[in-house]
């Protein structure tokens, strides 16, 4: 007997239905340490996001998580459903916001829903995809909006059987 193989994957240009809402699971509950790390990794020492002391201070009496850990953190939720080897590129954001700060201890959540996509006219075998990507907190707040574009494969011939 045969075996069959079957590798989590995102989905091809084709494969993607517009007006859908996915849903990504599991979400991500953001640590002091994620925090932390991002912020010094990325070369960013903003005191609002290491100094408890000085953040105590500000309107929200506390650190904010790093905005964009926040938003590195909402596109990564989205990879296995949407992009896991499918992809071929990021090409850009034109849109992100942050109408609510996110702190240690929140649980993010992601959602995504596809804009448009079409098949690329210079590249053969790929097209592009707009993605709207939103986080939300354990409340079910909007916390992260980001408007993406991103070069996907088409569909193998092989699977269309």
């Amino acid at each position: 007997m045969t075996e069959s193989i079957k590798r989590q994957r995102g989905l091809y240009l084709d494969e993607f239905e517009l007006d859908v809402v996915y849903e990504h699971a599991p979400g991500r509950t953001v640590t002091e340490a994620d925090n932390t790390l991002f912020s010094t990794m990325t070369m960013n020492p903003a005191s609002i996001h290491l100094d408890a002391h000085a953040s105590a201070a500000n309107e929200f009496g506390m650190r904010l998580v790093n905005s964009m850990f926040t938003l590195s953190t909402l596109v990564g939720l989205s990879v296995g459903q949407m992009t896991q080897r499918t992809t071929v590129a990021n090409l850009g954001f034109e849109k992100v916001e942050f109408p609510l700060p996110v702190f240690v201890g929140d649980t993010l959540y992601a959602s995504t829903r596809v804009l448009e996509k079409r098949v690329s006219k210079s590249r053969p075998g790929t097209g592009i995809v707009r993605l709207e990507h939103t986080a939300r907190n354990q409340r079910g707040e909007v916390v992260a909006l980001a408007v993406r574009a991103a070069m996907m494969l088409v569909q193998p011939q092989e699977h269309l059987s």
